[in-house]
């Protein structure tokens, strides 16, 4: 007769399956974990204002730099709409982007027929319709990007935004030391931007904007296929390793960018830069609030119910 012991051992033992957990659980803990993280920075950085050493690198370094004598003051009314038309792009490149890399089966293709507006000498290619949309906001993009740097030099805004000295690093670190400890700068935005601000603006203009584009261009559809020498030295793996961190500081940038202007001064600062005014008017505001109605609603008719139509416009569209 078996003991015990022996038929215990004896007996399989079954393994508990763990639950998956909850779709919103990544989430919430991503979200949790940011509101932690922000509070450690503001925190820190009140911490660091009661430094004798902090104050005196503030009061060295107050959150600018001067603009040279013929940079011109305030922002004219081309940057209202270019504002609108690159928040309108970027939104719904971003979003067709994503589809593009998350979408296993998507519910509509598009085939280039070269007999339309669009004309490479790859042979035609069955793609998504996400990704047909993709490229086109990507072309439209580029055409106002091009229009927003020629309009940029011919004015002298340039000036606003090119960092012109060394000493933008240390006053761009005050300027980050003032907002986290939520001591907003006091700098008037329709003279001169503060220096976080003009390394961003920069940054995001001159290096992320043009990234943006070649990377996207070599993972297109108009790269020529035939090149082996040139595929050789800029393959498409290097091109997808630098596009989406591109679009991460994008986003970020977004969401940085909208929550600054809201929080400092939100009147001012969309009057500023919707209605190309400097008072106390709700212009800007409602200006602001439409150009949000009409990305909102581009959003949602994204969609092959009414891209069909236009995409046949160009090639063949097929389920």
């Amino acid at each position: 007769m078996a003991t015990p012991t022996k038929q215990a051992a004896s007996t399989p033992k079954t393994k508990t399956k763990r639950k998956p957990a909850p779709p919103w659980a990544k989430t919430a803990a991503a979200v949790a974990a940011v509101i932690v993280l922000l509070l450690v920075v503001f925190l820190l950085a009140k911490w660091l204002r009661t430094l004798p050493a902090a104050e005196s690198f503030l009061l060295q370094y107050p959150g600018h730099t001067e603009l040279p004598e013929t940079a011109p003051t305030g922002l004219p009314s081309w940057l209202g709409w270019q504002h609108f038309l690159n928040a309108f792009f970027m939104v719904l490149i971003i979003r067709t982007g994503w589809q593009v890399r998350t979408t296993a089966r998507p519910k509509a293709y598009w085939t280039r027929n070269n007999k339309g507006l669009v004309r490479t000498k790859n042979p035609p290619k069955k793609i998504s319709l996400d990704l047909w949309l993709h490229q086109c906001l990507d072309a439209l993009w580029v055409i106002n990007g091009l229009v927003f740097i020629v309009l940029l030099f011919t004015t002298g805004q340039w000036m606003r935004i090119v960092p012109t000295g060394w000493d933008v690093v240390p006053n761009a670190l005050s300027t980050a030391l003032q907002y986290a400890s939520f001591d907003w700068p006091t700098e008037n935005g329709w003279v001169n931007y503060n220096s976080l601000q003009v390394l961003a603006y920069f940054a995001t203009v001159f290096i992320a904007a043009p990234l943006a584009m070649i990377t996207g261009l070599r993972m297109s559809g108009a790269w020529p296929q035939n090149a082996q020498k040139l595929n050789r030295i800029y393959p498409v793996e290097a091109a997808r390793a630098i596009h989406v961190p591109v679009m991460i500081y994008v986003v970020l940038f977004i969401i940085t960018h909208v929550a600054l202007v809201l929080l400092t001064g939100a009147q001012r600062n969309l009057n500023h830069m919707y209605a190309s005014t400097d008072d106390a008017s709700w212009v800007g505001f409602w200006i602001f609030a439409g150009s949000l109605a009409v990305i909102i609603a581009a959003w949602f008719l994204a969609r092959p119910l009414f891209l069909r139509p236009i995409a046949s416009l160009m090639g063949k569209v097929s389920r």
